[in-house]
């Protein structure tokens, strides 16, 4: 009974933006006040925000890419899963891009005179491809520059497990340094209540009801991409690749789907995930391994709502994303994916990283927190549907081959 009582993070999120509306409405003749006395305390947010992004990218893949020990030994299941999870990862993020860019007439060019933007200049395909590579340890790091993190930490995971048993302190280590930053990084999205409201209040203290259409808006085209990529993506390839039928695997998801729709947890879904993969064909050896990988990093769903939300972002902030920019985000939001833990709220975390990639605001998180969670609910069921999809494939491939 006392579990009821505790009022849930996302709920205090959506009762902030209800007072944020309500605040900005009444702080429509004094939207000055509002970014001078409000907006700081939601700039310390952000701030914190930005500050967990690296070290949770650094430490989470790292502990990803170690847990998998011998490379060899996971080969079959491990490279047919990771190629899967990436490939419908970019293809989600695309079809994210290409709905939202349709749909961006839609959204409003919002007053963003509170809020910090600096024009960057765009850099070439081979420049952005170069700049992937970092020269320097620390720079990556204090820079937020998240695809050099990314390698960074990949290069370091597979020297680790080269290394073998010589370095076992060093993989307790990478454990532990990743269990206190998901922490801290748990710590500060528990403020998430405080900074959506001292963010958003000045948003809508200039722009009036504006804003609260647009939410509609892209809310609506965020689903209208779910939708897209769970019909065509999972239904092409687990009829070519899975040897089942794709009402037959939709049926068979549904509690699967159900019950992470209306949880938003892809850790909280994984047994019933395990047990619907299972009934559907996947092997027990495979569905073990591939659904909880795919828990970590198949984020088809969160790959859609990055590539959504940045469209709209840099909409209301009256700015065109170039073709350069537009694959950056691909690139970021696919290799990112690996990255996002499994936890409530860590889209925006991702969210803040795919943002800094291309040099828009942050501070444009502002506009979508509000409604994370009705967002959260849509992802976290493709992202489960995706893993499942795998698990199923996965097994089909190798009961072919007569691995399974």
């Amino acid at each position: 009974m006392q579990e009821k009582k505790k009022m849930s993070l996302a709920v205090k999120i959506f009762i902030a933006l209800i007072l944020a509306i309500i605040a900005g409405l009444a702080l429509q003749n004094h939207a000055d006040l509002a970014a001078t006395y409000i907006k700081p305390f939601g700039t310390i947010f952000l701030n914190l925000v930005k500050f967990i992004v690296g070290p949770i990218v650094l430490f989470s893949i790292m502990a990803g890419v170690v847990s998998m020990k011998d490379i060899k030994k996971v080969g079959a299941i491990g490279g047919i899963t990771v190629v899967y999870y990436f490939c419908t990862t970019a293809v989600a993020i695309t079809i994210g891009l290409i709905v939202a860019n349709l749909f961006k007439g839609t959204f409003p060019a919002l007053e963003t005179t509170s809020l910090s933007y600096e024009v960057t200049q765009s850099t070439s395909l081979m420049d952005t491809f170069v700049n992937i590579f970092p020269s320097n340890f620390i720079v990556p790091i204090s820079e937020a520059n998240m695809l050099q993190v990314i390698v960074m930490a990949i290069l370091i995971g597979f020297a680790i497990i080269l290394l073998g048993e010589k370095v076992t302190k060093a993989v307790e280590g990478i454990g532990r340094w990743n269990d206190i930053f998901m922490k801290v990084m748990e710590m500060i999205l528990s403020l998430s209540p405080i900074g959506v409201f001292c963010l958003l209040t000045p948003v809508i203290a200039a722009n009036g009801p504006a804003v609260i259409g647009s939410l509609a808006k892209v809310l609506l085209v965020a689903y209208l991409c779910y939708i897209l990529h769970a019909v065509i993506v999972y239904s092409i390839t687990i009829s070519t690749m899975g040897g089942l039928s794709p009402i037959a695997f939709f049926k068979g998801m549904l509690p699967a789907i159900m019950f992470a729709f209306s949880s938003a947890s892809s850790v909280g879904t994984l047994p019933l995930n395990i047990e619907c993969s299972q009934k559907l064909g996947a092997s027990k050896e495979v569905s073990s391994f591939v659904l909880p990988l795919g828990a970590t990093i198949n984020m088809d769903g969160t790959a859609i709502y990055q590539g959504v939300c940045a469209i709209f972002i840099a909409s209301c902030y009256g700015i065109n994303l170039t073709l350069p920019q537009m694959l950056t985000i691909v690139l970021t939001a696919t290799l990112a994916s690996v990255g996002t833990a499994g936890v409530p709220g860590a889209g925006m975390i991702m969210l803040a990283m795919v943002l800094a990639s291309v040099g828009l605001p942050v501070d444009g998180i502002a506009l979508v927190a509000g409604v994370d969670r009705l967002f959260d609910m849509g992802r976290t069921t493709l992202n489960i549907t995706g893993d499942a999809s795998c698990a199923i494939i996965v097994s089909n491939i190798l009961r072919k081959k007569g691995s399974v």
